[in-house]
């Protein structure tokens, strides 16, 4: 991998986005090549770059059967060399994956492709076929997941929701050598904590919008409410301590390297106290350092009472 070269490797679990991230890689200018074999890896990304190709990205999982063994070692070896070398591991929930699949009625490929898994007695398309297909492959990625820079949980995300964090992430200057995107994401506890925060915060001891009629079918964003949850007792000290505990690690984070940190703070539905934090804290973080700052509410949009993560199909 030549100096300067920007190298992306897409892996992780079948039906948790793949196919959404690497088109979305392509809209961003990354020359894309999904499903190659590992050994070829090293000498394709040099002829890439000879070609002037400084922006590749890789798809790579159980889909290459037998080959997956040295999938690890290939990608272990590829970061050691000059240049920009990222590892995106996608993820969802076990009963996600499995709806997935169920809907699509296709055979999971750790089942489907030669070297990828052993054949089941049953058929490649039940239930417990794909619920052990999800489990054996879990485990058959479980190295390159130990190499992931950057993980993203697609279990609540929907496909667009997905292409514009990717295209957040590698879309500008998040990836530079030496740089570091941190996303603060606000999140409902009722629909689980997002597995691919780096640091949760609570602030469900918050005084609650929601019982408060005229500010309840609001979110954090709107100024009423933000003003509501800011005023709370107890959520200046909060807040200012939250800021001085990131003011310290943020930095520390970013000579690890790290290229991409996020902070994840929740309340109960995630609609207002966890929303209103977050675009506060974001607000204090991102100036006057100029710190490269992203912003997800993952529930927000949510309806009220709804209890079950939306099923958006993600390939």
């Amino acid at each position: 991998m030549s100096d300067g070269g920007q190298v992306v490797i897409v892996t992780g679990l079948s039906g948790a986005g793949k196919s959404t991230a690497l088109r979305a890689l392509d809209d961003v200018g990354y020359y894309c090549i999904d499903n190659l074999p590992p050994p070829l890896v090293p000498q394709t990304v040099s002829v890439c770059q000879q070609s002037g190709l400084t922006r590749i990205a890789l798809g790579m999982d159980v889909r290459v059967g037998a080959f997956l063994d040295s999938a690890a070692p290939v990608v272990a070896e590829l970061a050691k060399e000059p240049g920009r070398l990222e590892v995106l591991f996608l993820e969802a929930s076990d009963a996600l994956l499995v709806r997935r699949y169920s809907e699509t009625r296709r055979p999971h490929p750790v089942f489907a492709v030669p070297g990828a898994g052993e054949q089941m007695e049953d058929a490649p398309n039940s239930e417990r076929s794909v619920m052990e297909g999800v489990a054996l492959e879990r485990e058959r990625l479980m190295a390159l997941s130990h190499l992931a820079t950057l993980k993203i949980d697609t279990t609540h995300d929907s496909v667009h929701e997905l292409r514009r964090q990717i295209i957040d992430i590698f879309g500008g200057v998040a990836i530079e050598s030496g740089s570091m995107t941190t996303r603060f994401m606000s999140f409902g506890f009722k629909y689980g904590i997002p597995l691919d925060a780096d640091l949760v915060f609570d602030v469900r001891f918050l005084d609650n919008p929601h019982f408060v009629p005229e500010l309840r079918d609001r979110t954090g964003r709107d100024q009423a409410v933000s003003g509501f949850v800011l005023a709370s007792d107890g959520c200046a000290e909060f807040s200012d301590q939250l800021e001085k505990l990131l003011r310290f690690s943020l930095p520390r984070y970013e000579s690890e390297p790290k290229s991409y940190l996020t902070v994840a703070i929740g309340c109960t539905g995630g609609r207002h106290r966890s929303v209103a934090l977050v675009e506060e804290l974001a607000k204090r973080l991102r100036h006057p350092e100029g710190r490269d700052i992203a912003v997800t509410h993952r529930d927000s949009s949510r309806t009220m009472g709804e209890t079950v993560p939306p099923g958006g199909k993600l390939r």
